[in-house]
């Protein structure tokens, strides 16, 4: 019998590398899928629909508010994000772990409608580097970095909420702390109870 997969929500400010953790985890940690949101934001150059995000029009949007098929959404910058109720129940029930990217009031969401849900908060090493991180980007005026920074800050002051917090200094010792998180959560008793049933059973026969 295979056990049912952890939720997970992972926050961040814009720049504290979350994005590239939760890629580099996916690629290289099995049964694990990254939650693809659906968002009222315009596609970036080299984004695809339904790989980065399912890019929905407002009014459509609108309509899944409606119909209650979000898990979780929230306005953000002036677009609006959301995630799939029944991908992720679907998901969790086949015994895949499910992560979701989402800021603190969506984690706040979900945490409410599935309480076993995992928060990890990823973090920048310094203020300065993440200044230098979102300015290195070459792709936002200072207007907008500077509107970034101060919702960064809102941000990070969120990390109380989490269940683990990291640290991304150096990214590779990042990620693998990132990896340790999902690693000890499948090993938890209860999981493993359920994944090796019949090995316990047999063991105590």
């Amino acid at each position: 019998m295979s056990s049912r997969g952890t939720l997970y929500t992972v926050s961040a400010p814009s720049g504290a590398g979350k994005t590239s953790l939760v890629k580099a985890l996916i690629d290289t940690t099995d049964n694990v899928r990254v939650s693809v949101s659906h968002t009222t934001r315009a596609m970036r150059p080299g984004e695809e629909d339904g790989v980065n995000y399912h890019f929905t029009e407002r009014d459509a949007f609108t309509q899944m508010i409606g119909d209650s098929a979000f898990l979780e959404h929230a306005e953000v910058f002036g677009n609006l994000y959301g995630t799939s109720t029944q991908w992720v129940k679907d998901t969790l029930a086949g015994g895949t772990d499910v992560i979701l990217e989402i800021d603190w009031q969506g984690a706040q969401q979900v945490r409410h409608l599935i309480p076993e849900t995992k928060s990890v908060f990823i973090l920048p090493p310094s203020r300065e580097e993440l200044t230098r991180r979102l300015t290195g980007r070459g792709q936002d005026d200072n207007s907008i970095i500077d509107a970034r920074m101060q919702e960064a800050i809102n941000e990070m002051s969120h990390y109380v909420e989490g269940h683990y917090v990291i640290i991304n200094d150096d990214f590779d010792v990042a990620l693998n702390e990132f990896r340790a998180i999902l690693v000890s959560q499948r090993l938890t008793l209860d999981n493993q109870q359920q994944r090796h049933e019949q090995l316990l059973s047999s063991l105590l026969s």
